[in-house]
């Protein structure tokens, strides 16, 4: 699999073609096929991933090595990415001057991978508003209790995630909108710009749920699977896992506020930091 891009530039070359974001994908049947788990077809999955692009062209402008790694990585996790299932994400951003694909794993395709784990019953995310009544306690005889203001619920004050285990166990976690900023802004290196501005709260629930399922009994796959959440691989294997992830450096770009597209910044304009 690791000559998989060679040859599907190979193949482009030989037919005199310009070689496009979809004829790599194309080239790439066979790889989907045998990457996919079956909870997802390799013709919903590659339909998917073609819409990704016409929905924002710039993922045709990425790197193929990036997006082709991105793509796979969505693929062997069984994720579909841009889509309104929230399960996952490609997201073109200009990386030290070359504009390369980043996989992000959405808040509800973590609640899918910890069903599938096999350990886990129940599992959730919610906002707590500042009109909300809430309270919790941690301790041996820990409480979360949460009761939603029918209106005028105000702005976000904090986030939860709670998730019983199969055996009867439980556990939950609360982070305040300082506390996901500040872990945000320390782990994240794209915090400035993406996801974390135009859908801050998908992304606290992601946050919160990573930190109560820490304390989860989950299986290494389980693991594996999260540590690929917010990589950029540009070396294709059938374990996209063991792929080091390249370092971010994000630059030269803005996000649509309705729309989520990154763009490039007019030259002159700086990143927000």
């Amino acid at each position: 699999m690791s000559g998989a891009i060679q040859q599907a530039v190979k193949s482009q070359q030989e037919a005199q073609l310009a070689p496009t974001m979809q004829s790599y994908i194309r080239q790439m049947s066979n790889e989907i096929k045998k990457a996919l788990p079956s909870v997802l077809t390799p013709d919903r999955f590659t339909r998917i991933t073609l819409s990704a692009i016409s929905a924002n062209p710039k993922l045709g402008e990425t790197s193929p090595a990036s997006f082709l790694g991105a793509m796979m990585t969505a693929a062997q996790l069984g994720l579909e990415p841009n889509t309104p299932l929230g399960h996952a994400y490609l997201i073109p951003y200009r990386n030290k001057g070359v504009l390369e694909c980043q996989f992000q794993i959405g808040y509800r395709g973590l609640i899918d991978l910890a069903y599938r784990s096999g350990e886990i019953s129940t599992i959730q995310a919610h906002t707590v508003y500042e009109n909300d009544a809430f309270e919790y306690e941690f301790g041996l005889d820990a409480k979360l209790k949460h009761i939603p203001c029918k209106s005028g619920r105000g702005n976000p004050t904090w986030f939860y995630a709670v998730y019983k285990t199969r055996d009867g166990g439980f556990g939950f976690e609360v982070m305040s909108v300082e506390d996901v900023r500040a872990h945000a802004k320390k782990y994240s290196k794209a915090y400035s710009n993406g996801p974390w501005q135009t859908n801050f709260e998908e992304m606290a629930k992601k946050t919160v749920l990573k930190q109560a399922l820490k304390y989860a009994p989950l299986k290494a796959e389980f693991v594996r699977a999260v540590s690929a959440d917010e990589t950029i691989k540009t070396e294709l294997s059938e374990d996209m896992f063991s792929v080091p992830n390249k370092l971010i450096d994000v630059e030269g770009y803005e996000v649509d506020e309705e729309t989520g597209e990154v763009k490039e910044q007019s030259e002159g304009t700086g990143t927000d930091t």
